[in-house]
Formats: structure tokens, sequence, C-alpha cells
């Protein structure tokens, strides 16, 4: 018995005997016992277990579904999708993409999971991934013009999520140069792009997304800054996950689609919109170098125009972590 056998049969949050899930699964009561403790130690999931009601995930489980995925997509998104995939456990989405992208695989694969086990964001750090909690996409796209004609893309990607997101009347969120989603200042979610390939022409690129969903409380404990989810911040039903990716990808497939015929420049305006450190001082830290100033948007290129005691400094994207000065 596996996990996508079990897991189901629970995900309404309604309460099955023992005895129910035996007879639908052809075992015996003391294999499901034995699967639910398995079930409970692999995912972290709550099951709760009352004799003589039987087994539950209170409140339930929203679990990915590809085939409702792709029902919620506009058939202009769906046409340039090549294939989605929906995986239970995975290191990290991204590493996964990569790895189809140097076996061949062909541009358009978005894989989602339930769970990563070595979830990264950017500068190496841990992406929290829980299981069936929060939202973990990477999407393999190929262009033709190498890594200049891919001047930013991060900043772009980040206006298509912020869009997808206010496409489901979700509140409005904000865009920290050059790869972070935040709500009222704490972090949301995130996006890990990655390039395979030539620098000078053809290469694949990888776009990974992280969206905090459903953050339990146990697991945002390994969580080292401010941090928000969906359920905190919307106002009225949260929407389901598989709502939620069909709605990014909604915007993600035509801008990826378009991108290397507009570059940045036809995105900067939305991002500039978006930004949520519009003429606040800020301090930005690569390595041992520190640079203060103050935000002045960002250029065609996607550049950070960093206003110093001696002008304007275009600042590129990179191992730079930028904050608002104390």
């Amino acid at each position: 018995m596996s996990r996508s056998t079990l897991l189901p049969l629970l995900a309404s949050g309604d309460f099955r005997s023992g005895q129910e899930l035996a007879e639908q699964l052809g075992v015996s009561r003391t294999a499901v016992w034995k699967q639910v403790n398995r079930l409970v130690e692999e995912s972290g999931l709550p099951i709760e277990s009352v004799k003589g009601k039987g087994y539950r995930i209170a409140g339930g489980v929203d679990l990915l579904e590809a085939p409702l995925v792709t029902a919620a997509m506009s058939p202009q998104s769906r046409h340039l999708l090549d294939r989605l995939e929906v995986l239970d456990t995975i290191d990290s989405t991204n590493a996964e993409v990569m790895r189809r992208a140097e076996a061949g695989c062909a541009p358009g694969l978005v894989c989602t999971a339930e769970q990563q086990t070595a979830g990264r964001g950017r500068r190496g750090r841990q992406w929290v991934s829980p299981y069936a909690g929060n939202l973990y996409l990477s999407l393999l796209w190929e262009f033709g013009q190498g890594a200049a004609a891919l001047e930013g893309l991060s900043l772009a990607v980040g206006v298509a999520v912020a869009r997808g997101l206010e496409q489901l009347a979700l509140p409005t969120v904000q865009l920290k140069w050059p790869n972070d989603i935040l709500y009222r200042g704490e972090k949301l979610g995130g996006i890990l792009i990655e390039m395979n390939g030539d620098v000078d022409g053809a290469c694949r690129v990888v776009i990974g997304i992280g969206i905090n969903v459903s953050m339990p409380a146990a697991a945002a404990v390994a969580i080292d800054q401010a941090w928000t989810d969906i359920r905190s911040s919307a106002v009225g039903q949260v929407p389901t996950r598989n709502r939620l990716l069909a709605a990014l990808l909604d915007q993600l497939l035509p801008l990826l689609a378009g991108f290397e015929d507009t570059g940045f420049s036809r995105w900067r305006e939305d991002w500039l919109a978006f930004d949520a450190f519009a003429d606040a001082e800020v301090v930005l830290h690569s390595g041992t170098t520190t640079l203060a100033g103050i935000a002045r948007g960002v250029d065609d290129r996607g550049a950070l125009q960093l206003q110093t005691t001696t002008g304007i400094q275009s600042v590129y994207g990179g191992e730079i972590s930028l904050r608002a000065a104390s």
C-alpha cells in the first residue's frame, strides 16, 4: 500500500473507519494501522485516530491533481504547456527539472510536488517545504539568444506571480528586488532561476517558484525570517493549490513565450507598481561588501537603481541581499 492510495481516502477531513479503509484498499485493518503510522512519520500530516470513529486529517488536506490544474488553465496556456507532472516527494523541483533538462526533455515541462526534502532558495538557503501545505513548482523553458537576453527575467516572473494572485482576488503583494514576493513586509514566496546550456547561445532555464499557502506552525520553526502565507493574508476562502497553480501558469507561460522578443522593458512599469522598497533607504550586502543608498526602482535591464552620495549606481542581481536600512 502506498501513500498515493491511502491519503486520498483521508483528504476530505472526515473520519474513515479502519474497517472501511481496509475494505477499500483490500488489506487488513492491521495493515491500515501500520500505513497510517508510516504516513504520519513520512509526511508529518496530523492524522487523528479516535476509537469508534477511525482516522481523519483534521481540516482535510488539499492534494494536487494535474487534471484539475489543466482544466482551470486558459486554452492559450494549455497550448504552451508540454507536460505537467505532480510528484509526491522530491529533493527539489528545480533539481528534478534540471536533471530532466540535462537528459534532453522538451521545454514546457512543469513539475510540482507535495513535498521537497531539500528545497532551495537563493544564496543556498533552505526552502521549508512541508507536505501538501505550500506550492513548489519548477518550469523548464528554452531561449535561443543566450544569457544576456534573460536580464530581468526573475523580476518579470515576479510580476507574473503577483498578477496570478490578483487574478484569484487575493490581497495585492509587493515585490522585493530581485526575487522575493512579500505581503505587508513579510515573505510570502520566492523565485529561483537556474540556467543550463550555452551562455552565448541556446540555453535552457529552470524557473522555480515557492509560495507559502498554508504553512504548518511546526514547519515554520525552521524559517529564519519574517514570513506569511496565503491562509493568513486572504480575505475569505483560500483558493485551492490546484487553482493557484493554474492561475500562476496562466501568467507565466505567455510571459516566457514572449520574453525573448520584448525583454524586461515590457515588464518594467508593472514591476515598479509592485516595488516593495520604492524610494526607501536600503542596505545591500554581497559577501563582505556593504552598500547603502535609496532604492529608485529598476532600469530596463532589471538592475536596481541605487542612489548614493556619488550618484545613481546600477546594481545587478546575484548573491546580493537587500534590506531596509535600520
